[in-house]
């Protein structure tokens, strides 16, 4: 009985989860009350208060549970590491893309994340996991322009920093307005449009 008592209420708490998640997306945050959630995970207010203080805990947690695009595929690269560290770098900027189109959860939370929220108070936390996670792209994608300059692929002319910074702009960017209107472009299409002739160039200017 115990242990049915436990499941039922992880249930109860993913439902809440689930519900959140999707009103923040439809209304964004801020319009959102534990009450919206509530009625839309077919729970009272007091089922949310048992498993969350208040609605920043209730949204700190949703963040919790999700992996986002970038996080996922940072995994990956680091798993991965041919001859040619702009090959991997290029493959792992698109499969970005493709699993922020292509994995609708993940797109979910990086939509709330980026477009639906203020990144103020309680919600500060989402502000400091997108700082964290660039932090983390940026030193893995330095670390690969330095083995590219090192393999002699690059110029060491070239500025591992701001490289980097070019080419998180340049995905973030590219998501980013996605985001606003998915019908608008082929967002894997445009990525090797943008991604590919930036990498290029990098390789043209090698001595």
């Amino acid at each position: 009985m115990a242990r049915r008592t436990k499941e039922e209420a992880a249930a109860t708490r993913d439902s809440i989860l689930d519900a959140a998640e999707k009103l923040f997306v439809e209304q964004g945050v801020s319009r959102t009350t534990l009450q919206h959630i509530a009625t839309a995970a077919g729970v009272t207010r007091g089922a949310i208060y048992w498993h969350f203080d208040d609605k920043g805990a209730l949204f700190n947690a949703m963040m919790e549970r999700a992996i986002l695009p970038l996080e996922a595929e940072m995994q990956v690269l680091d798993q991965v590491e041919s001859d040619d560290p702009l090959v991997d770098l290029r493959n792992h900027m698109l499969a970005v893309l493709d699993r922020t189109v292509n994995d609708p959860g993940a797109r979910r939370v990086f939509e709330i994340a980026t477009l639906k929220v203020e990144f103020v108070g309680e919600m500060d936390a989402v502000r400091q996991r997108r700082k964290d996670n660039m932090a983390n792209w940026m030193a893995r994608a330095e670390r690969r322009i330095g083995l590219a300059i090192d393999k002699g692929l690059i110029s060491r002319d070239v500025n591992p920093t701001q490289v980097a910074l070019g080419l998180w702009t340049m995905i973030d960017g590219l998501i980013r307005n996605w985001m606003f209107d998915p019908q608008d472009f082929d967002l894997l299409a445009l990525g090797k449009c943008v991604i590919d002739p930036y990498l290029e160039g990098l390789r043209a200017g090698r001595t």
